[in-house]
Parts: C-alpha cells; sequence; structure tokens
C-alpha cells in the first residue's frame, strides 16, 4: 500500500485527520517535525533559533528521504516541507500527496484558539506566532507563496474535511 503524505499550512489539522486516517486504514502514523524534535532533541521553534530555517529545512529532506515507499505510512508533513529541497517530487514520487487547504483566515483562527487554551506553552511555529499582530497578513502571505506547491497534491481536500471525506477521495489511490 502507498504512503499518504498530507500536506499543507501549520494547523491545517495534517496531525489531527493524519491519526484518525492511519487509525481507519490500520496504517502507521507518523509526523515529520515530531521525528526531527526526538532526534535532535529540540523544538521545532528552538532548532530555528540555534541554526536558522535553512538548517532545519535540510534536517526535514533528510528525514522524508528515510521514508521508503510502500510502508504503508500516513505522514503528517511540516507546512513548509514540500517547498524546498525537491520535496513534493518526492512526496509523489514515495505515495500519495494530500493537501488539506485550509484558508488562512481559519488557520489563524486556530492559532489563536490554541494560544488561549495553552498559554503556557512554547510557541511551537516559529514563523507564524499568536502574539504577532501581523499573523493574519503573514499567513495570508506564507499561503499564497506555497500555493503553487502545495496544488500539485494528488488529492486536494479543500476546508474542513472529515476522515471519510478523505477516505472516499483516496479510495481510487490506495
Amino acid at each position: 500500500m502507498k504512503n499518504i503524505f498530507l500536506i499543507g499550512m501549520p494547523s491545517s489539522g495534517k496531525t489531527t485527520l493524519g491519526k484518525r486516517l492511519a487509525r481507519e486504514l490500520h496504517y502507521h502514523f507518523t509526523d515529520t517535525d515530531r521525528v526531527i524534535q526526538r532526534e535532535e532533541g529540540l523544538t521545532v521553534a528552538q532548532l530555528f533559533e540555534k541554526f536558522g530555517e535553512d538548517h532545519f529545512r535540510e534536517l526535514e529532506a533528510r528525514v522524508l528521504r528515510t521514508i521508503k515507499p510502500g510502508a504503508n505510512l500516513v505522514v503528517a508533513t511540516g507546512g513548509g516541507m514540500p517547498i524546498y529541497h525537491d520535496n513534493m517530487a518526492y512526496i509523489k514520487a514515495t505515495g500519495v500527496s494530500v493537501f488539506l487547504d485550509v484558508p488562512p483566515e481559519f488557520i489563524w483562527e486556530r492559532m489563536l484558539l490554541h494560544a488561549e487554551q495553552h498559554p503556557n506553552e512554547q510557541a511551537e511555529r516559529p514563523l507564524f506566532r499568536a502574539n504577532d499582530t501581523e499573523l493574519l497578513t503573514n499567513l495570508r502571505l506564507k499561503y499564497q507563496s506555497r500555493l503553487p506547491i502545495y496544488q500539485q497534491a494528488d488529492i486536494i481536500i479543500s476546508g474542513n474535511a472529515t476522515e471519510q471525506d478523505v477516505l472516499n477521495r483516496l479510495g481510487d489511490w490506495l
């Protein structure tokens, strides 16, 4: 069976939906950001701060290339992963790519709600901080710049899809 790669902006629901899909399909679930954090012993935000974005993007590419075709994985990728190092080409060559196309306004609301519900949690998203007065503008700009890559996905799911919506669309690909 093919791996399933969930791509999209931060807070688009890749991890939440990915876990549900993995259970339903009897696949394993992995989140590339969590793999990097475990291997490096630092959060994504700490990696950005200490080593910079370029280093983090290299770590993403390395972790992605450890995922072999046919591993029966549902993979939640980092929001920027498909954009760098020909990662989208690797994703498409080794599995089915699913773009969770969530409007920046919804993402913004999710980020603010998360920050409100978890005030003591260190920001996990170094490019998007909930206390940034320009957060919505930054989300819109990043979304627009990433959209041409995201839209190369095999399947595009708009809005807040359920796992059943995704399963229905995946049927022909698996």
